[in-house]
């Protein structure tokens, strides 16, 4: 017979915002139980000097702070099971989810956690400097830049969006695009090319990401001519690959909404799915901000929604009886 577990509140994801949903859900008494998924403690566990989560004066380590949300969910009765789900069932309430070994999952509400995956180039060296020159977040890492040489790779809204982002640190930006015209918005475009300390590369993409000697880390770029083959490098200090993020929504398809870029849709100023019942939070709803604090606030938020569901729905059934 395969195990099953119920809650009031089922959480899929352990990231800021499914360990914020199960803080908040605790504390109402809902017992949730988070499946933390493949990757446990979300993006953050790949990073490494974190400075702008607020209440921390000090630099302070993804991973860290993902142990210390957990055990304050834990310490307030959220129970974290460690699990790949395989299959969703959103026909009825509760909702029914299965894990790789059959184990059952259910839950009278459901919040969706599972986050967004930046997409990356492919390199060996890219992954090996992840961290040490590497990064796929601007926002999150150009801090640690200001006054360098920076690079940044791809030619959509998100590229265009870093490279005028890292202006903020840098007098020295290099856009890097495999094409000789960008997809960016118009509007973008123009305020990219107008900007005295961006300096674009066409017709270039990224063939090695160059580390320094010893622990130095990343100190070139080498860029292959897209249409001739030669190979330059390009001395930078930090690469930041913005080609795009891929939100983790593959088991919701055909059972909650998404958008044209696969982003699970929410009505607005909230965090309810077209699914009663169904709420979604983190980066697997928001393509814009995507920070662990914004994460971390949409969690908040979907816990109360789903408490707010759960005691309509009672309210309802009592008064029936």
């Amino acid at each position: 017979m395969a195990a099953v577990h119920s809650t009031r509140m089922l959480i899929l994801g352990s990231g800021p915002a499914g360990l914020s949903a199960a803080i908040y859900g605790a504390r109402a008494g809902l017992a949730p139980i988070v499946v933390q998924g493949i990757q446990p403690g979300g993006q953050l566990m790949t990073t490494t000097d974190v400075e702008n989560y607020p209440g921390f004066k000090d630099v302070i380590q993804g991973p860290w702070l993902m142990d210390q949300m957990q055990a304050q969910a834990e310490h307030v009765g959220a129970t974290m099971m460690w699990d790949q789900i395989v299959s969703v069932d959103l026909s009825q309430r509760p909702f029914r989810l299965v894990g790789d070994d059959g184990t059952i999952y259910s839950g009278d509400t459901l919040v969706v956690a599972t986050g967004a995956q930046a997409r990356w180039l492919g390199l060996e060296s890219e992954t090996a400097l992840r961290g040490r020159g590497v990064s796929a977040c601007a926002t999150c890492d150009g801090f640690f830049y200001r006054g360098k040489k920076v690079a940044v790779i791809g030619g959509g809204n998100t590229a265009v969006e870093e490279a005028l982002y890292m202006t903020n640190h840098s007098h020295h930006v290099t856009l890097i695009h495999r094409r000789d015209t960008l997809r960016a918005e118009r509007i973008l475009q123009e305020r990219l090319f107008a900007h005295p300390n961006v300096n674009v590369l066409w017709n270039r993409e990224v063939a090695e990401f160059v580390a320094g000697a010893g622990n130095e880390g990343l100190v070139a770029l080498d860029l292959r001519d897209t249409r001739t083959g030669a190979i330059e490098r390009l001395p930078v200090d930090g690469g930041f690959v913005a080609i795009g993020h891929h939100p983790s929504t593959e088991l919701f398809k055909g059972h909650l909404d998404t958008d044209a870029d696969g982003y699970l849709e929410v009505q607005p100023g909230t965090t309810r799915t077209n699914v009663a019942g169904v709420f979604a939070c983190g980066d697997v709803m928001d393509k814009h901000y995507r920070q662990a604090i914004t994460a971390a606030g949409t969690g908040c938020m979907a816990a109360l929604d789903a408490e707010r569901f759960l005691a309509e729905a009672d309210f309802v059934r009592e008064a029936a009886e």
